[in-house]
């Protein structure tokens, strides 16, 4: 009886997990994306990845980890997404995903760089190279 107690409590706080963070979720999805469609399959993924793991998830964040399975799933397929409309279509994948981590999510460029894998230095001249080709598409 306690396992299941337990089992119905787990389901409970990921139920509660998601309704707090899944508008902020799915808006990074999105932007990474360009694609409702897309954004919400990359999005489901990645939580069904964090609900495999909630139980381990004890004391850490898991917004965290949701936002790191879902840049990982974007990474892994990133270039099925290369020919969006949205906002950032005209970056290349990793410059959008090094872009909504740095500055729509405020993620750190170090800890950028552990997540995707890559030098300091290629995180922050990714950025600034993204940051460019948006202000001269504004400019133009």
């Amino acid at each position: 009886m306690w396992a299941v107690d337990q089992q119905a409590g787990s389901y409970a706080e990921f139920e509660a997990f998601v309704a707090g963070a899944a508008g902020r979720l799915l808006r990074v999805a999105l932007l990474l994306t360009g694609e409702p469609d897309a954004a919400r399959r990359l999005l489901a993924g990645a939580l069904a990845r964090t609900y495999a793991n909630w139980r381990r998830l004890r004391g850490d964040d898991p917004y965290d980890f949701t936002r790191q399975e879902l840049c990982a799933a974007f990474a892994r397929n990133g270039w099925r997404h290369h020919g969006n409309t949205g906002l950032l279509a005209r970056l290349s994948p990793l410059e959008r995903l090094v872009l909504v981590l740095r500055l729509y999510e405020g993620v750190a460029e170090e800890v950028t760089a552990a997540q995707l894998g890559l030098p300091v230095e290629r995180v922050r001249v990714l950025c600034n190279r993204a940051v460019a080709a948006l202000r001269a598409q504004e400019a133009a």
